[in-house]
């Protein structure tokens, strides 16, 4: 999941983004507020995680210009005003949650899986995402075939995770490495694949399916093994 931090001061950042990524997200940093609207215009992003107090443009003001636009990212603003009547106006502006500082780093990473649950549709207590024998955990990035636990990279987990709430689909590389990977890091061409590789190795030959001169989608649900003769 790729997510992007907006905040200005260089210690605050610097721990929240080395916090997220420890967590397995890739995390594109902006210090400033100007640079917010193109790189949502250029990049899907899962979630934003808005300062309001940037020293360039109001956070509150892009959280209204996001909204306004139409923009489908999930928004955490980040603030050190804590009154119940700045908490109901930035949820009316479409913040989809809200954290007062200072922060906790392990509540930043809990706040933004239960937001990316919410927008996947999973509420607390329902089905995790599964494909026959797979089955995935994303609030402890685990995954398990036939009831097995099978030990997994984060960019692994996270590249399962898109392929199998996208079942349906054909994700062309691009699209993956835009989910895996932030701006600032030097993409290896056959990245993707390398990866792929080693999730057929782990789980099935037939997990995933390379569509030629598209990209991969998961092949047929395969049957548990008590399901067989």
């Amino acid at each position: 999941m790729r997510l992007l931090l907006v905040e200005d001061s260089e210690l605050l950042g610097t721990a929240v983004h080395k916090g997220l990524v420890r967590s397995g997200y890739a995390v594109d940093w902006s210090r400033l507020g100007k640079d917010v609207l193109s790189s949502l215009a250029s990049c899907n992003y899962d979630c934003v995680l808005l300062d309001l107090g940037l020293p360039d443009v109001s956070g509150d003001t892009l959280l209204k210009s996001i909204r306004t636009r139409g923009i489908p990212v999930s928004v955490i603003v980040i603030t050190a005003r804590c009154g119940i009547e700045d908490r109901v106006r930035l949820l009316d502006m479409g913040a989809d949650d809200y954290m007062v500082k200072p922060l906790d780093l392990d509540e930043v990473a809990s706040r933004v899986r239960a937001v990316l649950r919410r927008v996947h549709g999973k509420a607390p207590g329902s089905a995790e995402p599964e494909h026959g024998p797979l089955k995935l955990y994303p609030s402890h990035r685990m995954a398990t075939w036939h009831g097995e636990v099978v030990p997994l990279t984060n960019k692994e987990f996270w590249l399962l995770e898109i392929l199998v709430r996208r079942k349906n689909q054909v994700l062309s590389r691009s699209q993956i490495e835009e989910a895996l990977y932030t701006f600032d890091v030097e993409v290896e061409s056959n990245a993707v694949e390398v990866h792929i590789h080693y999730l057929r190795r782990k789980f099935s030959p037939d997990l995933i399916q390379t569509v030629r001169g598209v990209g991969y989608q998961l092949g047929p649900e395969p049957r548990v093994r008590n399901e067989q003769a």
